[in-house]
C-alpha cells in the first residue's frame, strides 16, 4: 500500500497553477506565489487584518513591494487584485 506522495501532488498543483501568478499595473507587472510557505501563513496570521501594505509587502517580497508602491493604487484595485488572485489560486486572501 502505497500512501499519499506530497510531492506528486505539489508538481501537479505546480504544473496547472506555475510557481507563480502575474497582475499588470501601468507598464509594470508583478508576480504574487501560488503557494504560501507555512512560515509566510504564520506572518499573514499575525497581521492586522486592515494591515493592507502588510499583506501585499509580504506577498510581494521587498523590492516588488518598492516598485508597487511607486504606483498611484486604490483599495478598490487591490481588492480586485486580492479577488482575483484567490479564485485563481484558491488563496483566500483579503476575505472578511
Amino acid at each position: 500500500m502505497s500512501g499519499f506522495d506530497v510531492n506528486a501532488a505539489r508538481a501537479q498543483r505546480l504544473e496547472v497553477l506555475g510557481r507563480a501568478w502575474t497582475f499588470q499595473l501601468d507598464d509594470d507587472t508583478f508576480e504574487l506565489p501560488t503557494e504560501l510557505t507555512r512560515q509566510t501563513a504564520r506572518n499573514l496570521r499575525d497581521l492586522d487584518d486592515n494591515d493592507v501594505d502588510g499583506l501585499l509587502q509580504l506577498l510581494l517580497g521587498e523590492q516588488q513591494f518598492a516598485r508597487f508602491n511607486r504606483h498611484e493604487v486604490t483599495m478598490q484595485d487591490i481588492g480586485a487584485i486580492l479577488e482575483a488572485y484567490g479564485k485563481e489560486t484558491g488563496l483566500g486572501l483579503g476575505e472578511g
